[in-house]
């Protein structure tokens, strides 16, 4: 027997603005939890498959802010490893509470500190950010949790294991006892269920059995990019897939349409699908797309619920999503009804970590595919207007053309310099679409793999001299490093009690970045030498001054 959202208590505007949505049957992790957390239940969910969590949590939350008095303070806090989750779990929030009004912010490491403080001044009812982040504002005085009714661990286990258990636990310190808290992960090890016995109170367990994740009618692959370079590839691929239907996904509504409008002056029709559209344009955006006027629909993972469309020949992952659920659902828009599919993603050297992440969640290896090249895209092209010249011949429909041709041959032309001339005005269209050039990738440490350790000599040399030459040896490994980091020196070092682990967690909890974005590290006596991928720095060294590594409080970290 199939439950509905109407069987779950649901206020009557949630279980609406969800089939506006596109939500036909809650999921398994939907129908189990949001029943316990309406009742006011603690949660621990373990759940791997399909999407579905964000709702589960988000719609007994709005459902309480529909039922309670509101006074302007900050009634529900949602904690997220990164900050793209962080917007990512806000942006649903807001979609899935349509006309209530609720007010929601994000909140994450980069955001300047005013922008915050005037808007939770204002009134914010529910704050989705990351922890270290979240710490910062209430060391500031900024957030005031003392009126928190409900608390959301969201990917506990990545939390917990980019460092932020020590964050975790003073925030949820800061907040009332007698709160209500959900905690979701995919896995459960023990540091989860010793923060499930200090912090939640008889928590109801929720499992969800994995089930089948993707079809084998979709191909899946994926591109290493730099990220400067993403539009570059993605028109590449447009034009040498020859993709059919396309949907390309984006983090943020305003991604969405930025790269929609670049879409459209290389020539590809394209709209944007996002929460910024009301319902009547959203309903024609996906008319115009199921007839064929679109081309490439650019859409974000909460605008996309609901497509029901069959034919969907590509799926691109223009931002690799950072829910593991999320990359299974965003794929299974295509291959549909038996059909075959393709589903591409663009991964940067720094999500590396997380691709690999979702194909142990999916139990499916992705295929690393090359580029094509500019000669590729100048041969199809070419190769198009062969084969589309062909066809014209074979159909033999050029009358009036024909007679216009044999007017100019006996006005003195060369009838091939016609045909070439002809052929030039048909691929005017082309020049909508320069082939962007693409940067090579850097490949972080990968070189480092494959380098071989020169085997020791012992060539009668002195102590003294190998002294010297061991010496020499750590100046040189502590002023060159791999391609794409940057150097990063912390002000702390063995003599201080420093660790690999502790230097990693610190710095991705505070920073806000993944753990894969640190490299090489190498700690001294008095301090610590810290590889940071490029795209990183500014956000780690933003942060300087704020780095607290045990008893050391306010460590700076600045350029090697």
């Amino acid at each position: 027997m199939t439950t509905e959202f109407s069987q779950l208590n649901l206020h009557a505007s949630l279980v609406q603005n969800i089939a506006e949505l596109g939500y036909a049957t809650p999921t398994d992790v939907q129908v189990q939890v949001i029943p316990l957390m309406l009742a006011n239940k603690d949660v621990i969910a373990r759940s791997q498959t399909g999407s579905g969590k964000t709702a589960a949590f988000a719609l007994p939350v709005l459902q309480n802010l529909i039922d309670r008095s509101r006074d302007g303070s900050v009634q529900t806090l949602v904690l997220t490893p990164t900050r793209e989750l962080a917007i990512q779990v806000a942006d649903a929030i807001e979609q899935y509470g349509g006309q209530i009004k609720v007010e929601v912010m994000a909140v994450y490491g980069g955001q300047h500190y005013g922008t915050s403080k005037r808007r939770i001044k204002k009134g914010v009812d529910v704050i989705v950010g990351t922890p270290g982040r979240l710490q910062d504002l209430m060391r500031q005085n900024i957030l005031d949790l003392t009126s928190v009714r409900t608390v959301i661990l969201d990917e506990a286990d990545e939390m917990l294991s980019m460092g932020f258990i020590e964050d975790i636990e003073n925030i949820l310190g800061q907040t009332p006892a007698e709160r209500q808290t959900t905690l979701f992960s995919a896995t459960m090890p023990k540091t989860i269920r010793r923060l499930a016995d200090k912090y939640m109170l008889m928590p109801q367990t929720v499992m969800i059995e994995r089930k089948q994740l993707t079809v084998a009618t979709i191909e899946q692959r994926y591109y290493l990019v730099n990220e400067k370079d993403k539009l570059a590839v993605l028109t590449r691929l447009l034009e040498a897939e020859e993709a059919g239907v396309t949907l390309v996904f984006t983090r943020t509504r305003a991604g969405s349409s930025r790269l929609a409008n670049e879409l459209i002056q290389r020539g590809f029709p394209s709209e944007a699908l996002n929460g910024d559209l009301a319902q009547d344009a959203r309903i024609r955006v996906l008319n115009r797309f199921r007839a064929g006027h679109i081309k490439v629909l650019v859409a974000t993972d909460v605008a996309a619920r609901g497509l029901d469309i069959d034919d969907i020949t590509h799926v691109f992952n223009y931002d690799l999503p950072v829910d593991h659920e999320a990359y299974v659902h965003r794929i299974g828009r295509t291959g549909r009804a038996g059909k075959e599919g393709i589903a591409i993603s663009l991964v940067t050297p720094g999500e590396r970590r997380r691709l690999s992440r979702i194909e142990s969640y999916t139990r499916q290896q992705i295929a690393k595919s090359d580029l094509p090249t500019e000669q590729d895209i100048y041969q199809g092209r070419e190769n198009r207007l062969v084969n589309k010249l062909a066809v014209w011949l074979e159909r033999d429909r050029s009358k009036r053309e024909q007679e216009i041709v044999e007017g100019l041959v006996a006005a003195g032309h060369d009838p091939i310099k016609v045909a070439a001339a002809a052929l030039k005005m048909a691929r005017v269209e082309e020049k909508q679409r320069p082939i962007d050039k693409i940067g090579e990738v850097r490949m972080g440490n990968s070189h480092r793999k494959n380098k071989k350790r020169k085997p020791y000599s012992r060539s009668g040399k002195s102590k003294q001299h190998c002294k010297g030459q061991s010496r020499r040896s750590r100046e040189a490994r502590d002023t060159s490093y791999e391609e794409g980091m940057v150097r990063l020196n912390l002000g702390r070092g063995r003599t201080h009690g420093i660790n690999p682990g502790e230097v990693v967690g610190t710095i991705a909890s505070r920073a806000d970045i993944p753990g894969s974005g640190i490299g090489r590290i190498m700690i001294r006596d008095e301090h610590t030498l810290v590889d940071v991928q490029k795209e990183y720095v500014s956000r780690v060294l933003g942060q300087t001054g704020s780095y607290n590594f045990r008893e050391h409080r306010n460590v700076m970290i600045e350029r090697a």
